[in-house]
């Protein structure tokens, strides 16, 4: 008889449960969080395992990896599925929560989760550090403009990161009472921002190196940080048996609401990785309003601009933009700027 466990995992431990074809519960436990101990957990249950199921978070990665080493049939759900089928059980307790995950398991109603690659996830950390960075330089460098109008001064709406500590530092040096209060900010923010573009100077030095970003970068709009960005929130490209579906999982595409004689066409769906999506309309964007040379792509995209509006025609624009980068990276193909093969 098969036998299906699942796992709700927390930061240091993990229940457990245990259950047969027939949904009957023949073995619960609470362990801590390390794969040796869940481990052994899993074989003294005495029963064979058919498979064993918990909702994607924060450790997934680092369970699914030691669980597969140990040489069992793993799989990574979808939280919004197991969350929702959970949602319907009275009292929601990790044991509860346990019991849940096997029988969503059993029933096979759920959609698997792909793990990624370690590269996947290295790439990834390198551009959160970036953008972490970033984002503090621009939170001290907005604190540093809202204090400086207490005082009557007044800097450019516009004013490039690079040439900030230049044209602020003589402001500051010159007012005792600023100095004594700004100069440690401004030098903090001086050391972020040396900071931030060594990590840029990483992320366009990972991109140069890989063959894939260089292809994507030959779109014109797409620069190092999206082509980093949807190479590795993708990963494997195999594990998508269309194009199409890539901005759908990306949730750029419109949801729909469909009952009865009820139909209602929505937004887009923001489903999945958010950092991807605005890489995407990023890209978009940059092809649209900044990029002079032409595509196939651009000229749909403005013919968009025309008839919907600049908003509805960059997320277009994006969408399209996820479909060809993973037709590219699947085919092997650089990108094509005839107007009549884009808009095919």
């Amino acid at each position: 008889m098969d036998h299906y466990a699942g796992l709700d995992v927390s930061l240091r431990s993990v229940a457990i449960c245990v259950i047969d074809a027939q949904g009957k519960v023949v073995f619960e436990r609470s362990v801590a969080f390390e794969i040796a101990d869940i481990v052994t957990c899993l074989k003294a249950c005495g029963q064979p395992l058919k498979q064993i199921g918990f909702e994607v978070g924060a450790m997934s990665q680092h369970l699914y990896r030691g669980l597969k080493a140990a040489g069992f049939d793993v799989v990574c759900m979808e939280a919004r599925q197991v969350n929702a089928a959970l949602s319907a059980m009275r009292n929601k307790t990790d044991r509860t929560d346990a019991r849940g995950i096997a029988q969503v398991l059993r029933s096979g109603w759920f959609s698997p989760v792909h793990i990624k690659s370690r590269e996947a996830h290295a790439i990834r950390a390198l551009l959160t550090c970036r953008k972490a960075i970033q984002r503090k330089c621009i939170d001290l460098a907005n604190e540093i403009r809202g204090l400086f109008r207490v005082f009557g001064l007044r800097l450019p709406p516009r004013l490039e990161q690079a040439a900030f500590d230049d044209r602020v530092r003589p402001i500051i040096v010159a007012d005792p009472d600023l100095a004594r209060a700004l100069l440690p900010l401004l030098d903090a923010r001086a050391v972020l921002y040396q900071t931030y573009r060594e990590l840029d100077r990483r992320v366009k030095q990972e991109a140069s190196r890989d063959e894939v970003c260089l292809r994507f970068m030959g779109i014109p709009g797409v620069g190092p940080v999206a082509a980093l960005t949807f190479r590795a929130a993708v990963d494997d490209p195999a594990r998508f048996s269309r194009s199409r579906t890539v901005a759908a999982h990306f949730g750029l595409t419109p949801r729909r609401y469909q009952s009865g004689e009820t139909d209602n066409p929505g937004r887009i769906s923001k489903a999945g990785d958010p950092d991807v999506r605005t890489a995407l309309y990023s890209a978009a964007n940059a092809m649209l309003m900044r990029v002079v040379s032409g595509s196939g792509i651009k000229s749909w995209g403005l013919r968009l601009v025309r008839r919907k509006g600049r908003r509805r025609a960059v997320v277009a624009v994006a969408r399209k933009l996820a479909v060809v980068m993973h037709r590219m990276w699947t085919d092997g193909t650089e990108f094509r700027r005839d107007p009549a093969e884009g808009v095919a």
